[in-house]
């Protein structure tokens, strides 16, 4: 693996620059920077133990990408054997502890059987030069469905390996111990169950729920989650070991006639938190670098926005004793943030997107939020490739060359400009590092200019005026 010295100048580079846009905190203006918008059907981001983004994609594809260049590459591609069907397909992953030393991720995506049954599989895979290969099946065989089949994942300080399913459409199952459905799982990393579970030979840790799609464990060691409510309210939860939730009798707080009697016979365990209507809450992430002062040590959550379509990335403060002193939404112009993830050298944090509406699939991207004044000379980042590719200016007048700058290793591959329907509408052979497009004929408005090569792909988005 290749080290170089990472120079955080690379920021005012206006090539990377779609727009000025702009949020202003309190004490803090923060940057945008598009980096990359080749995505398809993105689930989870990670900032990877080697200083790049790992993303799974529903279709069963997982994707390692350069957060200084955007240079993508696909080192597990499952999309022959996936069944990606609305909310099923790869979903989340995991780096192991000891990734470093092991080069193992757990990783879990649906199936059909031989009984055309859809399944869940959660496995290690190992990182070998640029490709993960199957290591173990760590649990397999596991009734889902194409709705609420989570699946978020997260290893403890005391390597145990934590899982959300939701419900599957089966609402009584939530409340049935012996069915997986609708709880939140507990294992060890080798798959078998723990002796200090709640409930003895059986990997529930709780029960009760509907459609968790977001964990995180706090420094602190609480376990918070999120869950998709059935029409009124969305969960933000305190998760504790052998707690009921509540659902399907529950939905919010207990707070009805038929609520505050099953609550108070079944012990449940309320939100600390739920929205006035669902919103579609997803995954957490607790922000605890100095970039961005006004939200260390706070609660990050990547908000899709639901029916009522307000997405956001919300920002929570919690007390000591785990309860929400405040909220603030930002970012609900850029669509169904399905996840968020930070930059620990920079503090810079990084959205991924799932379109304006629920049915966009292509050109999702990867957004980032920089703190240009925090300053940082140099740091060891690790990366395998220097390929890049810029352009400028952007946005460009329809009658105006396009100047675009890209390495050696593009040479004799295309440069294609797709539109946001996935229609390529010019394409063009790279001979030259340094050489200008005119696209003169492809009319207005957002498109992306995409080059691959078998080093990657970097895609980026561009506005023709």
């Amino acid at each position: 693996m290749k080290f170089h010295l990472f120079i955080i100048l690379y920021f005012l580079s206006i090539n990377w620059i779609i727009s000025q846009d702009e949020i202003k905190l309190d004490s803090t203006v923060l940057l945008k920077r598009e980096i990359s918008s080749g995505l398809n059907k993105p689930w989870e981001i990670k900032w990877g133990p080697d200083d790049h983004i790992w993303v799974t994609e529903r279709p069963g594809r997982v994707q390692r990408l350069n957060p200084e260049t955007g240079n993508i590459t696909t080192i597990l591609d499952l999309s022959d054997s996936v069944s990606q069907q609305s909310e099923a397909g790869m979903l989340g992953f995991c780096f192991h502890p000891e990734f470093e030393q092991n080069n193992l991720i757990f990783i879990n995506y649906d199936q059909r059987n031989s009984s055309n049954n859809l399944i869940k599989t959660i496995a290690t895979y190992k990182l070998f030069q640029d490709t993960l290969i199957l290591e173990n099946i760590i649990l397999g065989n596991i009734p889902t469905w194409v709705n609420h089949s989570g699946c978020r994942m997260l290893i403890s300080n005391d390597k145990k390996l934590f899982f959300t399913l939701g419900d599957r459409f089966v609402q009584d199952s939530s409340q049935d111990l012996a069915s997986p459905s609708g709880k939140i799982h507990r294992i060890n990393l080798d798959g078998t169950i723990p002796n200090d579970n709640p409930f003895a030979n059986s990997s529930v840790y709780s029960f009760g729920h509907r459609n968790p799609q977001g964990l995180m464990l706090h420094p602190n060691g609480t376990l918070f989650s999120t869950e998709h409510g059935a029409s009124m309210y969305d969960e933000f939860n305190v998760i504790k070991a052998g707690q009921n939730y509540g659902w399907p009798h529950v939905e919010g707080v207990c707070n009805t006639n038929a609520e505050i009697n099953y609550c108070d016979k079944n012990d449940v365990k309320e939100p600390i938190w739920q929205t006035d209507k669902c919103t579609a809450l997803n995954d957490l992430f607790f922000y605890d670098h100095v970039a961005i002062p006004e939200w260390k040590n706070k609660v990050l959550m990547a908000v899709l926005g639901g029916a009522v379509k307000t997405p956001s990335l919300s920002v929570y403060t919690i007390s000591n004793n785990n309860q929400v002193e405040n909220v603030e939404h930002h970012f609900n112009e850029l669509g169904r943030i399905r996840d968020v993830c930070a930059n620990p050298y920079t503090g810079s944090i990084y959205l991924v997107t799932n379109g304006f509406r629920r049915s966009e699939t292509t050109f999702n991207s990867i957004i980032e939020y920089y703190n240009p004044d925090y300053e940082i000379t140099t740091s060891q980042i690790k990366y395998e490739t220097n390929q890049y590719l810029d352009f400028s200016p952007n946005p460009v007048l329809n009658s105006e060359n396009i100047s675009i700058r890209c390495s050696e290793d593009f040479i004799n591959a295309t440069i294609d400009i797709f539109n946001l329907n996935g229609k390529k509408v010019y394409s063009k052979k790279i001979e030259n590092t340094n050489f200008y497009i005119l696209p003169n004929n492809v009319g207005s408005g957002t498109f992306v200019i995409r080059a691959a090569n078998n080093n990657g792909t970097i895609t980026k988005k561009i506005i023709i005026q």
